[in-house]
């Protein structure tokens, strides 16, 4: 049997990368799924590429903004009626830089990206499935949420918050059976991880690629699928008694 069979999942960053790739795999249990990214046209063509019709709902939205927010989640309410699972993805990486050089407009970009739309997404969401005493929500962190890393401190900064928002979350939640977890990924090949490696060596990615896969015990990137499984376990009622947790893909990484 499908293990999301006849649910409404809902996924910021939903476009490309991990959400995409998500996206594709929770269709495949049997959801529906609402898309939410910045840009129409990319929305428009990760829909293309699923085939999966009327079952897929994209939404162009600003998910810093707190009117796009109440948006996105009222046009999925009105599409499904519900959110059963909320995939709190959409996240950017930040400049890389020393800490003492970084700009303090980008350092605000990406909190509003990655800690302030987190937030608005668990606002907007929550009310609804704490009232059917039924959901799941995953936010999106990064083995950066766990760790220490020079020269990318807004990145980590951000995703260190998303393990407290997590926490909090959850404890408010569970009275009313709905659970919230975090997700923490290592490098994993995506269009954020060659900006990132252009970053720390610039006009040399392939070989901070290379450093960066070499310090994982099992000496690779991870992939989208490989995240997205995980998503998909969290998501669905296998995991009916975890909460609050903290669950990384990282080939081993944070073992070391």
């Amino acid at each position: 049997m499908k293990r999301l069979k006849g649910k409404i999942a809902l996924i910021t960053g939903g476009a490309a990368g991990i959400g995409f790739d998500t996206a594709r795999l929770f269709l495949d249990e049997g959801a529906r799924v609402a898309l939410v990214d910045l840009k129409d046209d990319d929305l428009n063509a990760a829909a293309k590429k699923l085939n999966a019709g009327d079952r897929v709902l994209c939404v162009a939205a600003d998910v810093s903004s707190q009117q796009d927010t109440a948006r996105y989640v009222s046009e999925t309410l009105a599409w499904g009626d519900r959110i059963d699972v909320f995939f709190n993805n959409a996240g950017i990486e930040g400049k890389v830089a020393p800490l003492v050089d970084q700009n303090i407009d980008d350092f605000d970009k990406v909190m509003a990206v990655n800690v302030r739309g987190a937030f608005l997404g668990l606002q907007h969401v929550l009310p609804g499935m704490m009232e059917r005493k039924s959901g799941s929500v995953i936010n999106m962190s990064s083995i950066a949420g766990l760790q220490g890393s020079p020269n990318v401190a807004p990145y980590i900064t951000s995703k260190h918050a998303i393990v407290g928002l997590t926490r909090a979350a959850a404890i408010e939640a569970a009275p009313s059976n709905v659970r919230v977890n975090s997700v923490h990924p290592s490098p994993i090949n995506t269009r954020m991880m060659r900006s990132l490696e252009e970053g720390f060596s610039p006009g040399k990615g392939a070989d901070a690629q290379k450093m960066l896969a070499a310090s994982i015990p099992l000496a690779r990137y991870g992939e989208v699928r490989d995240v997205a499984n995980l998503v998909l376990f969290l998501a669905c009622d296998e995991s009916a008694f975890i909460t609050g947790g903290q669950y990384s893909v990282d080939g081993g990484l944070a073992a070391g």
